[in-house]
């Protein structure tokens, strides 16, 4: 049975004593985005290393709003940063075949992906800058089927949740004592006019995360459509293949 006292106690230890093998005195870099996760991160850390050495970090896009990561960082009680991404990200947007010879355009699922590449970037610019370590705030819900960002959002130098699921994250949330609107806000990609994650995926976290533990195997359609996703997606969560010479 999950005890998310014990799981929040063990993770504050976690992360204190990966900042003493890592880096003693550095500060935690946070992309603070509004959700569950990144907020939960934060506290966390906040409770591991003190609120003067976490650094929380919102970066909108376009049309984006800080979407309350200027409200978690006050409740916290941790440094906030506010960094626009738009230009940088509509300088990607323009890439182009410079010869003129081949016309080239960024599929739609380069286009999603540039902002959270962009925003990785601009964590590890925060965290050269201010002494700092940076998180990755990816759970194992989200990994399981690939739904982050192969060297954006699921980069990092430490990743506290990457093996806890959705379910599970919440109740450590609400452990650390940070408020329900926050623990239980309906995960969504931030982008204008998206819908939640849930409605995307056409199954519920709470069914994938009964699947991932061997609670309850959902029905055939929905577990074959987890399966090829789970399949499909592995390679984001493993280092690049590395040729190694025979000497």
């Amino acid at each position: 049975m999950f005890n998310a006292q014990k799981i929040k106690d063990d993770l504050i230890l976690w992360i204190r004593n990966w900042f003493e093998k890592n880096g003693p005195g550095c500060n935690a870099i946070i992309g603070i985005s509004g959700g569950k996760d990144s907020t939960i991160v934060a506290a966390l850390c906040k409770e591991a290393l003190g609120a003067d050495r976490v650094i929380g970090v919102s970066m909108p896009d376009k049309n984006q709003s800080v979407n309350d990561a200027d409200r978690i960082c006050k409740f916290l009680g941790i440094r906030y940063l506010c960094v626009s991404i738009e230009d940088v990200t509509t300088a990607m947007f323009q890439i182009k075949d410079r010869t003129g010879e081949n016309p080239f355009t960024l599929s739609v699922q380069a286009e999603q992906n540039i902002p959270p590449r962009m925003r990785m970037a601009v964590l590890y610019a925060v965290g050269q800058s201010h002494n700092g370590r940076v998180s990755c705030n990816c759970n194992l819900s989200e990994d399981w089927i690939g739904y982050s960002t192969r060297w954006g959002d699921n980069a990092g130098d430490f990743s506290p949740l990457a093996h806890l699921t959705v379910t599970e994250v919440r109740q450590v949330g609400h452990a650390l004592g940070v408020p329900a609107e926050w623990v239980e806000k309906i995960p969504d990609d931030g982008l204008p006019h998206s819908s939640p994650d849930e409605v995307k995926f056409g199954f519920t976290y709470a069914t994938l995360d009964k699947y991932i533990r061997g609670i309850e195997v959902p029905e055939d359609d929905i577990r074959e459509k987890i399966d090829r996703m789970h399949e499909r997606n592995l390679f984001k969560l493993n280092m690049p293949e590395a040729f190694v010479p025979e000497m």
